[in-house]
């Protein structure tokens, strides 16, 4: 995993390469499609001259994960949206080596010129400087705390955080100065940073909600290939609720006709398993996303690709995603009624809820980390030769 200097902007090249699809070893997105912003693309021909050696050669060629460091100048992003209920994120990562194929996260990395299909799971930024931007801007004066949530758009416990350890340094300084953070991830890592989600979450300044998608070992290593098991996750839950943290589950994405039947048995599983709260998402497919997943799911289960993208169609109007339909404030297609009501109907027999545990500000330290001098000043009646 070679690691490039740090820099204000990453500087990287348009990648106008493309891959045979299902090539690559441990990786979910079966080609690199240019990113929407290049002028030029290219499309992978079978001239005739590669062997059967040489396909198979191909079929066992892996990847290396590729990281740059870039040094931001802020580290706690601003949201505005009507669709999430915070108001500011911490990414200490751009992509994610988890190579979810339906990620709609993915698209961000055009904006670097770089396809949001192998480069989003193997050209990964990472910034080493987020726990001192985060400690700077805690102690702002006219920062006002509320809840951070980190995960909520590349995981914070991909791979990679073994090595580079960003999001612990992150949670040492949120520790310092007991300021509330939301973490979503479907790593299993959690668990390593026990010992400051577990104060914490007894404080209610931390919870997490575990994302779980499917029970079945196989789609999951297809689906999500260096994401954790669904074993290990449901393992997390439990070790993070034994601990004293508030921990969810989040049954996301549910795609129908692929994992969509897992829904009832998700949630009772991670209810045994500790979880209090849930949540879930259809799938969505925005900008580069939808031909990923197609392509993905036509070359992993050919038999099922017809049927799973002719649901997402009748639950977009038509279309593989339209924001007027998946982002709507209620259901409108009948199979997105059904599922919301499936879930509705689970979580009462389970007794989860869908309300999330609120945390709490009343113990944000901004002065934290800070030595202030004691008072010398002398009183007005002191004599020196006493």
């Amino acid at each position: 995993m070679p690691d490039h200097p740090a820099s204000n902007a990453p500087s990287v090249p348009p990648q106008m390469s493309a891959h045979k699809p299902n090539q690559l070893r441990g990786r979910a997105s079966k080609t690199n499609r240019a990113s929407r912003y290049n002028q030029l693309q290219s499309e992978p021909v079978d001239d005739g001259w590669n062997s059967e050696a040489s396909e198979e050669f191909e079929s066992q060629r892996a990847i290396i994960t590729d990281v740059t460091f870039e040094n931001p100048r802020t580290i706690i992003n601003k949201v505005n949206s009507p669709y999430v209920a915070f108001d500011r994120s911490i990414n200490p990562y751009r992509g994610c080596e988890h190579g979810c194929i339906y990620c709609f996260a993915r698209p961000t990395h055009a904006h670097y010129g770089l396809s949001p299909g192998l480069d989003f799971e193997t050209k990964l930024f990472a910034k080493p400087q987020a726990a001192t931007l985060l400690r700077r801007e805690l102690r702002k004066p006219r920062y006002q705390p509320r809840t951070i949530a980190i995960g909520t758009n590349t995981d914070p416990y991909q791979p990679l955080e073994k090595r580079h350890r960003i999001m612990r340094q992150v949670l040492e300084v949120l520790q310092e100065f007991q300021h509330p953070v939301s973490v979503l991830t479907k790593s299993a890592m959690i668990t390593r940073d026990i010992d400051i989600l577990g104060p914490m979450g007894a404080r209610r300044l931390a919870k997490c909600m575990m994302s779980v998608t499917t029970l079945d070992p196989k789609l999951a290593r297809h689906m999500e290939p260096r994401a954790s098991s669904p074993a290990r996750r449901l393992g997390a839950i439990r070790q993070l609720t034994e601990a004293g943290m508030s921990v969810g589950v989040m049954t996301s994405p549910m795609i129908p006709g692929l994992n969509d039947h897992e829904l009832e048995e998700l949630l009772d599983k991670a209810k045994e398993a500790g979880a209090t709260f849930a949540g879930f998402t259809i799938i969505r497919l925005p900008l580069e996303v939808s031909d990923l997943f197609r392509e993905w799911l036509e070359a992993t289960y050919p038999d099922r690709a017809k049927r799973v993208l002719g649901h997402i169609r009748d639950m977009n109007g038509g279309k593989l995603y339209d924001p007027k339909w998946s982002r709507a404030a209620q259901p409108r297609s009948p199979y997105a009624k059904l599922l919301t009501a499936r879930f509705e109907t689970a979580l009462r027999r389970t007794g989860l809820t869908a309300m999330h545990p609120a945390l709490t500000t009343e113990h944000f330290r901004p002065d934290a980390g800070t030595t202030k001098p004691a008072c010398t000043q002398l009183a007005l009646d002191f004599d020196p030769e006493k």
